[in-house]
């Protein structure tokens, strides 16, 4: 058996941004301060070697990576709290970590393997297990890649005067906050691929499942099959009321999801699942926020069923409830959850303390596999420990970039196995790697 992956530090070095930052200070919103309870984001893409020496590529990308900070000064900067505890980046211009580290018996097929994803990855990611909240004495950006153009075609906007800027104060313990979950409990993680025909298929039952016997079902199954991706997704316009009445991919996805780790969690029909996701504010608030705001402008929207009547139901009663919560989002929602938050300021509370909650973090529109530096598209998109418990789920867009979806599915053991084992979820997975 090959030898267990060992990583070893080449190199490390700080990396500043070409141009001194003309920006001093940049406040934390209401959307990016209950975040600091969390672990630094991980995530990263999977390349082939570059067409030229390991030595030109580290050279290459320690160059663009300085050229690129000097366009997004905060990522060089350490966070601040003022005398009066407001939180702020001060673009200070004290750089970003900038690692190398080889690993000579690791090779693709390992990172790629079927099975659950190996350990191994975790080792491609620094600042492992620490909290956002320590960015005021670590680098707020530790990256190993970065694009090398002259000239960025979208430029941040910086500007703070929305909604999201609040006179709000966050009171933090000495030391700092703690992790809102149990990071060392024993997990699986795999990666799911869902192709466009099976994503357009479920899409299909959410719209249609009230309406279809086995038999019509059975036929619609069919039809999509034989159909193109266009001509189904136009049938299902045509049939809807109107744009905002339609069950998108996603949600009827994350729906038939939810079904599946409810039913392989066993739990009292009486016990309330929660199923929370993330939505974009930016498109909700009347004016919008400018379209290159640099900063987070999300909320959480939690969905509750109790597991009994979610089983009950069929896909499409599921899916109407995450589409009927998605679209009340709107301008005077969002006011509300911000007034909500200044009257009591707090972190946001990642976990599963119940057992029977579900989160689903990224999307899969983030361009992950538009990362190419020049040698071809990424392999594949992985992530670190950070921030992972039972029912953590991310979802990356397919590599094909053809409307299928991964999704990184982070459950506990015997649930994951009774997924795995679970013929009404699994016979839309194309491939499990």
């Amino acid at each position: 058996m090959p030898s267990p992956p060992c990583f070893s530090l080449v190199s490390r070095c700080t990396v500043f941004p070409e141009r001194k930052s003309d920006i001093k200070i940049l406040k934390l919103s209401v959307s990016d301060i209950p975040m600091l309870s969390c672990q630094y984001i991980q995530k990263g893409v999977l390349l082939t070697s570059p067409p030229y020496s390991f030595d030109e590529l580290v050279d290459f990308l320690k160059q663009s990576l300085s050229t690129t900070l000097s366009y997004f000064p905060p990522l060089a900067g350490r966070l601040t709290t003022d005398p009066d505890g407001h939180l702020h980046i001060t673009c200070n211009n004290a750089g970003v970590d900038f690692l190398v580290v080889k690993s000579p018996n690791l090779e693709i097929l390992n990172v790629l393997c079927p099975g659950d994803v190996p350990d191994s990855v975790k080792g491609f990611f620094t600042f492992d297990r620490t909290l956002s909240y320590s960015g005021h004495f670590k680098p707020l950006v530790a990256v190993q890649i970065t694009k090398g153009c002259l000239k960025i075609s979208k430029y941040p906007d910086f500007c703070r005067d929305t909604v999201f800027n609040s006179q709000a104060v966050l009171k933090f313990p000495p030391g700092g906050p703690t992790v809102t979950f149990a990071a060392d409990e024993p997990l699986r993680e795999r990666i799911l691929h869902f192709s466009r025909e099976a994503i357009l298929k479920l899409k299909y039952r959410a719209n249609y499942g009230c309406l279809l016997t086995k038999q019509t079902n059975s036929e619609v199954i069919g039809k999509i099959c034989n159909d193109s991706w266009k001509s189904v997704n136009n049938e299902i316009n045509g049939k809807v009321k109107n744009r905002t009445d339609e069950i998108s991919s996603f949600q009827s996805l994350c729906a038939h999801l939810w079904r599946s780790v409810t039913r392989a969690r066993k739990l009292d029909p009486t016990k309330t699942t929660t199923f929370r996701m993330a939505v974009n504010c930016r498109h909700r608030l009347d004016p919008k926020l400018k379209p290159y705001y640099f900063g987070n402008a999300i909320q959480s929207i939690p969905n509750y069923a109790q597991a009994g009547e979610l089983l009950a139901k069929d896909l499409s009663w599921a899916a109407d409830l995450l589409h009927k919560n998605v679209m009340a989002h709107n301008d005077d929602t969002v006011r509300r959850g911000v007034a909500d938050w200044e009257m009591q300021p707090r972190l946001f509370p990642l976990g599963n303390a119940d057992g029977a909650s579900i989160t689903m973090g990224s999307s899969p529109r983030f361009p992950m596999y538009d990362n190419d530096f020049g040698w071809g598209r990424p392999l594949a998109v992985r992530s670190g420990r950070a921030n992972k418990f039972d029912g953590k789920i991310s979802a990356f867009p397919g590599r094909e970039g053809d409307g299928s979806v991964d999704l990184e599915v982070v459950l506990a053991r015997d649930t994951m196995s009774a997924v795995e084992n679970d013929p009404e979820f699994m016979q839309y997975v194309s491939e499990m790697v």
